[in-house]
C-alpha cells in the first residue's frame, strides 16, 4: 500500500513539474528588426524606435545591424528565424536579402520591406515607407526656388551637378526621379547646364556615374573633390542634388576646401534630418534637408505588424495605402506611405526641436 501511495504521489508530482513548465512557456510572438547599417545616423534611431514600439506591443524583439553587408544581414535574419520570429522588418542592405526573404517565406514568416523596396523577390507582400518620390521633388523644388530658375536663360544658365544614392538601394533611383521631375525641363531649356555625368533619369546609363556606393561619405567627398578639379574647374556651381545628409556634409567639406566656394557655397540639398545637418543649415551651409519622422514610421510599421499578425486588416493612423504599386520586378506590391517634411533655415525649430525630435542643445 505505501508503495502504490508513493508511485501516485511521485507520478502527481511529476504531473505538476509538466503543468508548470507548461504554465511557464512563454508564447509571446517575436519580430526580428533587420536594420542594413549604422554608419547612417537614421538608421540607429529606426532601429531603436522599432524595438521601443514592437516591445510595448507585448512583443518579444530584437534588433540588428547589418553593417552594410548583406552576408551578414542574412546570418542575422537566418538567427531571428531560428529563435522563432514570426514576422521580420527588413531595411535591406541590397537585392541579395532575397534568399533570406525566401526561406522566410518557406517558414510562414510575414515579411515587411521598412523603407526599402526588396526588389528581385515575390515572397513578400509588405512595404512600408515614405513617399520618396516626393522627397526627391522637395530636393528639386529647393533648387528650382534657390537658383530662381524660373528666370535663368540659355545664355546665362546655372550650373547643377548630380549625386544620387548607393546603386544598390532602389530608393536612390526614386530620389533622383523626384529631383529630376523637377529639374528636368530647365535642363530641356539650357536654363541649367548639368557638370559631370548629366543622366535625366536612374533608367540612363550614366546613372551608375553619379551614385554612391553603400551612402558613403568618403566616396562622396572624393567624387566632389574631382569634379572639382576637372569638369568643374572652370565653372562656378550654384548648386549640387546632393541624395541625404551624409553625402550632403562630405560634399561641403569638400567645396570648403575649394578657394571658389570661401565665401559662398553652392546650394546643397539633403535628406533625413541628421542633427549635424541641421546644425549646417542652422549656419548657412546646406540649404536644405527633406526629414523623415522615424518615430513614425517605426509606430505605423508596428501596427502594421501587430494587425499582420492578429489577423485584422491593416488602418494605420498617419500612412495613406498607396494607389501606386511598387514592382520588384518579380511582383507588384502595395505600399504604406507616410509624409516628409521640407526642413529649411526659416522651419528647423518648429520641425526638429518644438516636436521633441532633437533638443536645442542636440544642436551645436
Amino acid at each position: 500500500m505505501k508503495k502504490m501511495l508513493l508511485t501516485a504521489t511521485v507520478a502527481v508530482a511529476a504531473a505538476g513539474i509538466v503543468l508548470s513548465g507548461c504554465a511557464k512557456k512563454d508564447t509571446t510572438k517575436m519580430i526580428g528588426i533587420a536594420m542594413p547599417e549604422t554608419h547612417v545616423e537614421r538608421w540607429q534611431k529606426d532601429g531603436a524606435a522599432l524595438l521601443e514600439d514592437a516591445t510595448s506591443k507585448g512583443y518579444k524583439a530584437e534588433v540588428a545591424y547589418g553593417d552594410a553587408d548583406q552576408g551578414k544581414q542574412n546570418q542575422q535574419i537566418q538567427d531571428f528565424l531560428t529563435k522563432g520570429a514570426k514576422l521580420l522588418v527588413v531595411g535591406s542592405v541590397n537585392e541579395g536579402v532575397v534568399s533570406a526573404v525566401s526561406d522566410a517565406a518557406k517558414d510562414n514568416v510575414v515579411v515587411i520591406a521598412y523603407d526599402r523596396l526588396i526588389t528581385g523577390s515575390s515572397d513578400y507582400d509588405y512595404y512600408i515607407t515614405f513617399d520618396n518620390y516626393k522627397v526627391g521633388q522637395f530636393q528639386g523644388k529647393a533648387i528650382e526656388t534657390a537658383l530662381d530658375l524660373p528666370s535663368a536663360t540659355k545664355a546665362k544658365p546655372k550650373y547643377i551637378t548630380l549625386f544620387a544614392g548607393s546603386p544598390t538601394d532602389n530608393n536612390a533611383k526614386v530620389f533622383f526621379d523626384g529631383a529630376m521631375d523637377i529639374l528636368r525641363p530647365y535642363v530641356a531649356s539650357g536654363a541649367v547646364a548639368l557638370v559631370g555625368p548629366a543622366p535625366q533619369k536612374s533608367s540612363d546609363p550614366d546613372f551608375t556615374k553619379i551614385t554612391t556606393e553603400n551612402w558613403k561619405a568618403d566616396i562622396a567627398k572624393t567624387r566632389m573633390e574631382n569634379l572639382l578639379n576637372n569638369d568643374a574647374a572652370k565653372v562656378t556651381l550654384d548648386a549640387i542634388l546632393a541624395p541625404n545628409d551624409t553625402l550632403a556634409r562630405a560634399i561641403i567639406e569638400a567645396c570648403s576646401a575649394d578657394d571658389k566656394y570661401t565665401s559662398k557655397l553652392p546650394v546643397v540639398t539633403g535628406q533625413d534630418g541628421e542633427v549635424a545637418s541641421i546644425a549646417a543649415i542652422r549656419d548657412g551651409k546646406q540649404t536644405m534637408t527633406v526629414f523623415k519622422d522615424t518615430r513614425s514610421l517605426a509606430k505605423a510599421t508596428i501596427e502594421l505588424a501587430d494587425a499582420i499578425l492578429k489577423g485584422e486588416t491593416p488602418n494605420i493612423a498617419g500612412a495613406r495605402f498607396s494607389d501606386t504599386e511598387y514592382d520588384t520586378g518579380k511582383k507588384l506590391v502595395k505600399a504604406y506611405l507616410l509624409e516628409p517634411v521640407i526642413v529649411t533655415k526659416d522651419n528647423y525649430k518648429a520641425v526638429m526641436i518644438d516636436s521633441g525630435y532633437y533638443k536645442e542643445s542636440d544642436i551645436k
